[in-house]
């Protein structure tokens, strides 16, 4: 299958083009800079250049394939471009800023959607598209069975989701991957784990919200990569999959287990004090977002097998031990 992956130079997009390669497929990339191509070139697979807010060259792109994996998305002020940016910055007061930001981010996702989708329509060719656990109703175990909920904090995101949905009902084999807010593995330079890590070195203590029992699900990259070709590969049309492989990590333990790898102490963090110490993270770091992926093994026989986040923390690539610093890299 000739598969056309966005994203396919990041921290989830880059182990999924290896995952298609080694099973055979044919995959070409989208890539907005030459850094990007030559990363693309050098793992083996075919460039398509252009943007996300190029749609004629995601249309494009898709017409070409047999099917369609959708995992970019603006996470970073710098991804759009600078029109965009200037936009965001001059479109109102400076406290607006992060919001405009997120409106421009979810707009550019659910245009990003529907192009691919509608190069699509009329055929069987899969469309899969990376969306976030963190969109469901927080407090209790969200299934595959649950809408997004547009108070979660992620819930702004939903509009991507729905796009899904109406592509879906129009006849396109389009299906959506929930990821947790925690995927981990080695490579790993801009997630929530590098980024608590980050905080944790800079203020000198690792900390959390609370008593910190409230729960984060978690999966490695390339648990989440095998997932990405089996719905590609098997999924139906509508269907929510979750690329989760723990259920819930209370965020205690999260931050017990930084503290211990920087060696640094472990304190709660009060929500007066929330915003100060973690920024954008704080609305994240409070929510309770325990997750199965229960219907998901069972329709694509997945079951993960790499190590857990734990264990990544204790000996894999953010442990000191390694030769290298995750939060060092550079983003291609």
């Amino acid at each position: 299958m000739r598969v056309f992956v966005t994203g396919a130079t990041g921290f989830i997009g880059s182990a999924i083009v290896r995952e298609l390669i080694e099973n055979d497929h044919q995959v070409v990339g989208l890539a907005r800079s030459d850094a990007a191509a030559n990363s693309l070139v050098a793992a083996g697979a075919a460039v398509h250049r252009g943007t996300l807010e190029d749609l004629e060259s995601l249309r494009s792109g898709a017409a070409a394939a047999d099917g369609v994996i959708h995992t970019a998305y603006f996470h970073a002020f710098s991804h759009p471009s600078v029109p965009a940016r200037m936009r965001v910055l001059l479109g109102g007061s400076p406290p607006g800023i992060p919001l405009r930001f997120m409106a421009l981010s979810v707009g550019a996702d659910r245009r990003a959607i529907e192009t691919l989708g509608a190069a699509l329509k009329g055929s069987d060719r899969p469309l899969v598209v990376a969306f976030g656990t963190m969109a469901l109703t927080p407090g209790r175990l969200a299934t595959e069975l649950d809408a997004v909920d547009p108070s979660a904090p992620g819930g702004p995101r939903g509009a991507s989701e729905h796009a899904m949905e109406a592509l879906a009902a129009a006849g396109v084999r389009a299906s959506v991957l929930r990821l947790p807010p925690v995927v981990h593995g080695d490579g790993d330079h801009g997630g929530f784990i590098p980024q608590l890590m980050k905080i944790a070195r800079k203020k000198n203590v690792s900390g959390y919200l609370g008593d910190g029992r409230n729960r984060w699900p978690a999966v490695h990259r390339l648990d989440a990569a095998r997932l990405f070709r089996l719905a590609l590969e098997h999924g139906d049309a509508g269907a929510r999959y979750h690329g989760v492989a723990e259920e819930g990590m209370p965020v205690l333990g999260i931050a017990a287990a930084i503290g211990a790898n920087l060696n640094v102490p472990v304190t709660t963090t009060s929500p007066q004090q929330a915003a100060r110490q973690f920024g954008w993270l704080a609305m994240f770091l409070a929510a309770d977002n325990p997750v199965s992926s229960a219907i998901t093994r069972d329709r694509l026989s997945w079951e993960p097998t790499h190590p857990l986040l734990i264990d990544d923390l204790e000996h894999g690539p953010y442990s000191p031990a390694r030769p290298h610093d995750p939060l060092t890299r550079t983003t291609i």
